[in-house]
């Protein structure tokens, strides 16, 4: 009795996982087939930033791309250059060595 509890309620389970994907997949097709303006379309939009064209076509940006005042930011928000393992290293031991929890400290008092 408690095995056939179990398959039902796993059938259960199963019917409405898959009538969720499925409306995933229908909302997601719908979404990918709509039409856009002519405004988001035009020759004078294909040189600007997303950001610029969706602040202008009425959506409003992500607050962490707004600066102080609420202007879009117009620049990189994160900037990576390149660093070899052994400066990588000795920048890990040197915050290791400095950190409060550092067991060198204790031995060495």
């Amino acid at each position: 009795m408690l095995h056939t509890l179990y398959l039902i309620a796993f059938t259960i389970l199963a019917v409405i996982a898959i009538s969720n994907l499925i409306g995933n997949l229908i909302t997601l097709s719908i979404g990918s087939q709509r039409g856009y303006t002519s405004r988001e379309l035009s020759s004078q939009n294909f040189g600007r930033s997303p950001l610029t064209i969706s602040s202008r076509s009425g959506m409003t940006p992500h607050p962490e791309l707004l600066d102080e005042t609420g202007s879009v930011i117009d620049e990189p928000l994160l900037v990576m250059r390149s660093i070899n393992v052994d400066d990588a290293r000795e920048q890990l031991d040197a915050l290791y060595k400095s950190s409060p929890g550092n067991p060198e400290e204790s031995e060495d008092s």
